[in-house]
């Protein structure tokens, strides 16, 4: 079997997002989305996305690295993203590079899944067949206090065992507090909360909000720094009793052998497209295995079900619904917890009525 064509597609979907009830969610989100065809009739689907105007040239250099895929082997992933990795020169890892390689890596499981009868959860070791999810972007920090002390309790009527919130814009930590506060009063003491920063704190902020927030028992603080302050965020690691979580934003997987090694972080965050698809997530979670660490998702819950299911140290999803609308079908949230599909391969396949109504290019 060989790769054999391609087709790649921008979408610009609304940016919106189900979990989110009464309050406008002005603008647009765009995909580049792409078909990976083999000369046997299987074919592989993946996605990326970075927003802006460098989605054409995202698009683009999905298209260069789908046309050096053609003719190899789809079984062969990792020869392929090597060989991918080692035309691309110096352009690499961080930037399009690798979110361009996530989605042909995407595709190629999705075929090698396919094409062995297996979900690519079996494939990377198929640990159990679901996993813990949390809602994710419903609780956003430019939501009020009257706002957030409704949507807590209507997440866990939907089923919801965990969610995640945000600090980071308020003028004082009392404010701050109060965001935390006010969650915890609405939903009770058994429902898992998280909370991102997104990088908005310096280390000071960290440990003195992180200290005020410590009575509320967060599940996790996420981002509470730049991403590559690894010494500031062991600094916060070290002193807060709540576990401190990052990953998001780094590209590859050699930034995490440095934060692992620092004792930055307690909870390994790996967006998939980052890091570089699923090839590369595996790595970055066997690092963090070997550390003692758990790991959790970013983004495209669809896919990363699969790669946190797969591993023993695989901890919850983030049930982020950006690319809900992409797909036919997704994976069933059951009791709190993701499903991994029951079909070979990632067990999606793309809406076509969305392409018809959202392709720009």
């Amino acid at each position: 079997m060989r790769v054999s064509n391609w087709t790649t597609r921008v979408l610009q979907t609304p940016a919106d997002n189900p979990l989110v009830v009464g309050v406008p969610q002005p603008g647009t989100r765009e995909f580049v989305t792409l078909e990976l065809d083999t000369d046997e009739g299987i074919q592989g689907v993946g996605v990326t996305f970075f927003g802006g105007p460098l989605t054409p040239a995202l698009r683009s250099a999905v298209d260069s690295l789908c046309e050096l895929t053609v003719g190899q082997d789809p079984m062969q992933v990792e020869a392929i993203a090597e060989s991918l990795k080692t035309a691309a020169g110096s352009a690499g890892p961080e930037g399009v590079f690798t979110l361009a390689l996530s989605a042909v890596d995407m595709a190629l499981w999705d075929i090698k899944g396919k094409a062995l009868g297996q979900s690519v959860c079996s494939l990377l070791g198929g640990c159990r067949d679901r996993v813990d999810t949390y809602a994710s972007g419903a609780l956003m920090r430019p939501y009020n206090l009257e706002y957030l002390a409704e949507a807590g309790p209507r997440l866990v009527e939907m089923g919801f065992r965990q969610m995640k919130t945000q600090m980071g814009a308020e003028p004082t930590a009392q404010r701050e507090v109060a965001r935390i506060r006010t969650l915890r009063d609405a939903i009770g003491p058994d429902i898992d909360l998280m909370c991102d920063i997104n990088q908005l704190w310096d280390v000071n902020q960290a440990l003195d909000i992180g200290r005020r927030v410590e009575e509320y028992h967060l599940f996790w603080l996420e981002d509470v720094v730049v991403r590559d302050d690894y010494q500031g965020l062991a600094r916060v690691a070290d002193a807060l009793t709540t576990p401190i979580c990052a990953g998001e934003y780094v590209y590859g997987i050699r930034p995490f052998r440095h934060m692992v090694e620092h004792r930055s972080v307690d909870i390994v965050m790996i967006d998939l497209l980052r890091v570089g698809g699923i090839t590369q997530f595996r790595k970055v979670a066997g690092m963090a295995e070997a550390f003692n660490l758990p790991v959790v998702s970013h983004l495209i819950p669809e896919v990363q079900v699969h790669n946190i299911a797969a591993i023993p140290n695989g901890l919850t999803v983030e049930y982020m619904p950006w690319t809900l609308r992409l797909f036919e079908e997704t994976p069933a949230i059951e009791d709190g917890q993701i499903v991994v599909p029951d079909k070979p391969g990632l067990g999606l396949a793309f809406n076509q009525e969305t392409f018809q109504q959202y392709q720009i290019g």
